[in-house]
């Protein structure tokens, strides 16, 4: 009898939801709640709420963020609480999965209003094709649209829709342990090309001063993408798939095995944590101090670099670039989708703006804090103009080096394999990272029949 009630009621509150957003009519939410067999209590709930009222009145402005953001913005809780009636949760992602947020959708509703930890090219796509989530055109102040850097407006829009609001841009690029190429006898500047810095690196090794030279983030959105960038940014089908069998991204999987010959040995492993996301061997060599140069978003040297005697050893600089290549490179935002089952969009967007506008982070990011030093920067132009007429006393270099990245930076295309397509490739080019196939061009056949082949079966 119990376990009857409690379905009961799971059915009233169903359809009770699906009145307040209009997905029903009065007659029917009635003839649900009779068949239920709550009878008059469900009477008594539409009298109390009435057809069409707004479920914003249901429940508070729900936020749902990936963990990684809070842990690298300590901040965020003070700004939360300008919003008092704020019901702030961590998301149920790992590993960028979006499960939990489609099956939601699927039963036309969603536990949280917007989702704070979306990368365009990663999921995007992926979440407006499934219906979950909609363009934040119809709740986004103007004045928030065009102060947004076109490049990244771009990047955040599908057919013309703004469906990321972004929040945090990153830009690959490279650093350096000037403790450890000082010793290796190397000039403090940064390589200009990649043939430059595979010599530095050898140098780090031959002087002993550590016992690895470079490393890179087996991902490939993190090393194949932004090293064919660095030759060329034409290196997409017609339909936004990353084309493997391109010159560039041939000679992108070239140089990462000329890499490997210098690097730690276990850098093809996957991460410790996030689902193998996050942690990886990359970031832990850099921390320990046991390799000289890292290609990576200039966030993750910035954030090993905390853990040595001598942070201020670290350098930066621009990705290495091919003989005769565009020297290009790879960026993208960290943004919010709005959830569209969700409530509250105004709301939502009000949070959003003074979230992602608030001073507190950007100093918090750029300057550091005793417990992270992420270096993300923000997406309008009407901060960095700020900044540049009147500088903050916590300003540092890196900042106007990462903007001047930017501008010559591609982000990864949109497509509903933009993160997919490389986790499907990844086994398939390790295979001539790793000595099983011996020609690049036939690994990256095969990645890329994979992809289409994956396409095909919809």
């Amino acid at each position: 009898m119990v376990e009857r009630k409690e379905q009961e009621l799971l059915l009233q509150e169903a359809s009770r939801k699906q009145l307040l957003r209009g997905q029903i009519d009065r007659r029917e939410f009635l003839s649900r709640s009779l068949v239920a067999g709550l009878g008059m209590a469900g009477v008594g709930v539409a009298a109390k709420y009435g057809i069409g009222s707004a479920l914003a009145q249901d429940r508070p402005l729900t936020p749902t963020f990936y963990d990684w953001i809070e842990n690298l913005h300590p901040g965020i809780p003070a700004i939360n609480e300008g919003f008092p009636d704020l019901n702030y949760q961590i998301a149920p992602v790992q590993g960028f999965g979006i499960e939990r947020f489609v099956a939601e959708a699927k039963n036309g509703e969603s536990t949280w209003d917007v989702y704070v930890g979306q990368t365009p090219f990663v999921e995007m796509t992926s979440l407006v094709e499934a219906d979950v989530i909609e363009p934040w055109d119809d709740y986004i102040p103007a004045e928030v649209l065009d102060d947004m850097i076109p490049a990244i407006r771009d990047e955040c829009t599908i057919d013309g829709k703004l469906y990321s609001w972004p929040f945090f841009l990153d830009v690959a690029g490279q650093g350096w342990h000037s403790g450890l190429t000082t010793t290796a006898g190397l000039p403090d500047s940064a390589p200009e090309t990649w043939d430059d810095y595979l010599a530095n690196a050898q140098a780090v090794i031959d002087s002993g001063a550590a016992p690895f030279g470079a490393t890179f983030d087996a991902h490939g959105w993190r090393c194949v993408a932004p090293m064919a960038h660095s030759m060329s940014k034409d290196v997409y089908t017609p339909e936004g798939l990353f084309d493997f069998t391109s010159e560039p991204a041939i000679e992108a999987l070239i140089l990462m095995k000329k890499i490997m010959a210098v690097a730690n040995p276990d850098i093809l492993l996957a991460g410790a944590t996030d689902g193998g996301v996050n942690g990886t061997p990359d970031e832990v060599a850099f921390a320990a101090q046991r390799v000289g140069y890292i290609t990576k978003y200039f966030n993750a040297p910035l954030r090993m670099a905390q853990y040595w005697d001598e942070p201020t050893q670290l350098h930066l600089g621009p990705l290495p670039k091919f003989k005769g290549g565009e020297g290009s490179t790879v960026f993208w935002t960290t943004g919010s989708a709005l959830f569209k089952h969700g409530q509250n969009k105004e709301k939502a967007a009000e949070y959003i703006k003074a979230l992602t506008y608030d001073p507190r982070i950007w100093k918090d990011s750029i300057a550091g804090t005793e417990t992270s030093h992420p270096g993300q920067l923000p997406p309008y132009k009407s901060i960095y103009a700020e900044w540049d007429a009147n500088p903050p006393d916590w300003m540092l270099p890196f900042v106007a080096l990462v903007r001047a990245q930017l501008d010559k930076a591609k982000a990864i295309e949109n497509n509903l394999f933009g993160l997919s397509q490389f986790q499907i490739g990844q086994p398939l080019w390790q295979a001539y990272l790793t000595g099983e196939v011996e020609d690049p061009k036939v690994a990256m056949q095969n990645v890329m029949d994979a992809v289409k082949a994956e396409r095909d079966r919809g």
